[in-house]
C-alpha cells in the first residue's frame, strides 16, 4: 500500500514538474516574441496578399506630368516603416520593378522590355529604383509611354506580361490588365511627345501658297 502512495505521489510530481516546466517555456517563448520587435510573418501570404502589402508601401516620385523628357529624376520608393506603422515583416519579399516601354503600330502598341530590377524589401528600410537612363521620348515623332510595375516573386511570365485595352493615347493605370494578382501597383506614365499621342496627330499640313504648278508626281 505504501509503495502505491509512493509511486502515485511521485507520479504526480513529476507531471507538475512537467507542466511547470512547459510554463516556463512557453513564457520564455513569448518573451523572445515580443523581442523581435512584433514582426509580420508573411510566410503563408498569397500572390494577392503580397500584392496588397506592395500596394500600400511603394510610391512613385517625379512621374506626375512627365515634364522631365530624360525621367532624371524619377524613381520608384519602397518605403520603410512610417509613424504607427506595423508593416514590417519577419522576413523580407523579394520585389521585382519592371519597365517597359509602349509604342503606336498600325495595329496594336507594342510592348517593349526596357529593364528590371530585383530587390529584398520588408519595410525595415526604404528602398528606391532611379528610372533608367534613356528612356524613350516620343520627340522623334512616334507616340510611346512608359508603363512600371512593382510585384512581389519571380519574374513575369509570358502569360502574366501586361496587355492594353483602350486606345494609347488616352489610356489610364485602368487600361492595362496583368495575367496575374501579383501586381502591387504599376503606373502607365503621360506621354511626353504629347503632340505624337494626340487624336489629331494624322491631320494633314495644308499645301503650300507659293505653288501654283502641278507636283511632278501628280498622276
Amino acid at each position: 500500500m505504501h509503495s502505491t502512495q509512493t509511486r502515485f505521489r511521485h507520479a504526480v510530481l513529476s507531471a507538475g514538474a512537467a507542466a511547470f516546466a512547459l510554463l516556463a517555456t512557453g513564457c520564455w517563448n513569448a518573451s523572445a516574441g515580443a523581442q523581435t520587435g512584433g514582426c509580420r510573418d508573411a510566410g503563408d501570404w498569397s500572390g494577392r496578399a503580397q500584392a496588397a502589402w506592395l500596394r500600400a508601401a511603394v510610391a512613385f516620385h517625379g512621374t506626375t506630368d512627365g515634364a522631365d523628357p530624360s525621367y532624371a529624376q524619377a524613381s520608384v520608393v519602397v518605403r520603410g516603416p512610417r509613424t504607427g506603422d506595423v508593416r514590417v515583416l519577419c522576413q523580407p519579399l523579394a520585389v521585382q520593378v519592371e519597365f517597359w516601354t509602349l509604342t503606336a503600330s498600325t495595329t496594336r502598341p507594342e510592348l517593349s522590355f526596357v529593364m528590371r530590377y530585383g530587390l529584398s524589401a520588408d519595410g525595415g528600410r526604404t528602398r528606391t529604383v532611379a528610372f533608367p537612363a534613356g528612356l524613350p521620348t516620343g520627340r522623334d515623332g512616334t507616340c510611346v509611354r512608359i508603363l512600371v510595375a512593382a510585384y512581389a516573386g519571380t519574374p513575369l511570365a509570358g502569360a502574366e506580361l501586361p496587355r492594353l485595352t483602350g486606345d494609347l493615347a488616352t489610356a489610364g493605370d485602368a487600361d492595362v490588365r496583368f495575367g496575374t494578382a501579383r501586381i502591387g501597383v504599376h503606373r502607365l506614365l503621360p506621354a511626353q511627345g504629347s503632340t505624337q499621342c494626340g487624336v489629331r496627330r494624322s491631320t494633314p499640313s495644308p499645301s503650300p501658297t507659293a505653288s501654283t504648278g502641278w507636283d511632278i508626281y501628280h498622276p
